[in-house]
């Protein structure tokens, strides 16, 4: 999806231009994995140079799926240039200080911030996503009050709030036995910029997602994708835009006998989406993809109806949505037809923290 994320990357520049916007805020994930492909680094080296070139600060900050430590192997550097990364914990504290007509404006960066690898740098009683956050949050909040009065202040953060809608494509950061934190967590900032989920939403009049730019599993066909272009003003008060984003593709999702997909007529308009397709054949078809693709050349994932029959739908379906945590005590208990103990509970939870913390650690070092 190389081609189509230049796209929106493209429009973010047209837009930054036309509305004459003053500081681009992007509140991770940057890439989708910590050692990223080369052409994705090509393709955000590309963009830092244009907004450089426009004149334009850009605040980012890292989120579950980037390593921080390459991410911000320049930050200090780069700086120079209005490019402003946050992407470790000793940095919450360090604002960038942008001016507009009215005066200074603080921007915060709070990383996606791994509980099990920075609680005991905040001090924080416990390893989770509420205890790490809250620390940050405070260490913000001093900052901020030693400062003059009548400064305005914006937090980028990359958590799940409560009540936020999720998508199939997020993935799970469960840590201390709850992923999520609540929106008062952020009390005290002027405006908040979330990253982590994938829908564009508004969590309350100062907190907000603007979500990803394209969508990235089949959850997302109907959630529009946009970018909020916020208004802060001299009071605080706070006017935002959804503006949407452009539409490569579409994402659609059919069925039916693969003779029938590859001759009939009537799925032509879905010839050139991208497609989550269905066959409905009693038994697996020779090379169903690749006859697929041949018609759908946009045609990303293949299911079968057939396996709902011996248990693998099923199964999917029982999983969706459910934590790590929740699967394994699910499995324990159909191999042993015993639920849990308390303190068999306790202990799948210490290791599939463990598991996590160490993969983190590594991740880091």
């Amino acid at each position: 999806m190389l081609a189509e994320q230049r796209a929106f990357l493209e429009h973010l520049l047209e837009t930054v231009q036309r509305e004459e916007v003053e500081d681009v805020a992007v509140a991770g994930d940057v890439f989708d994995r910590a050692i990223p492909p080369l052409d994705a680094v090509d393709l955000f080296k590309w963009v830092l140079e244009e907004l450089a070139a426009l004149q334009v600060p850009l605040v980012m900050i890292s989120g579950n799926h980037d390593s921080p430590r390459r991410l911000g192997v320049n930050a200090r550097l780069i700086e120079r240039a209005g490019i402003h990364l946050r992407t470790g914990v000793e940095d919450c504290a360090r604002p960038v200080i942008l001016q507009d007509q009215h005066g200074p404006v603080a921007f915060y960066g709070l990383p996606y911030l791994e509980p099990g690898l920075v609680h005991a740098h905040f001090g924080a009683e416990r390893a989770s996503h509420h205890a790490v956050l809250s620390a940050a949050m405070d260490q913000v909040r001093a900052d901020l009050a030693a400062r003059p009065s009548g400064i305005r202040s914006v937090v980028l953060a990359h958590a799940f709030v409560t009540g936020a809608d999720t998508s199939d494509s997020e993935r799970d950061i469960t840590a201390g036995g709850v992923p999520s934190v609540p929106a008062s967590g952020f009390t005290g900032a002027d405006y908040v910029a979330l990253g982590h989920l994938h829908r564009c939403q508004k969590i309350s009049e100062r907190i907000r997602y603007s979500g990803s730019p394209l969508a990235y599993s089949f959850s997302e066909a109907d959630h529009p994708k946009a970018m909020w272009l916020v208004d802060l003003a001299a009071d605080t008060a706070i006017t935002a835009r959804k503006l949407l984003c452009p539409v490569p593709r579409r994402l659609r999702q059919m069925s039916g006998t693969l003779q029938d997909l590859l001759t009939s007529p009537e799925y032509t308009e879905y010839e050139p989406c991208w497609l989550h397709i269905t066959l409905t054949d009693p038994d697996r078809p020779h090379m169903a993809m690749e006859r697929l693709q041949q018609r759908f050349p946009h045609a990303l994932k293949l299911s079968f109806s057939h396996e709902r029959h011996n248990g693998s739908e099923s199964y999917r379906s029982r999983v969706q949505g459910r934590t790590d945590h929740g699967i394994g005590l699910g499995f324990l208990h159909h191999v042993t037809g015993i639920p849990a103990t308390r303190a068999e509970q306790d202990l799948l939870h210490e290791g599939l923290e463990s598991v996590r913390t160490q993969a983190a650690a590594r991740e880091a070092s």
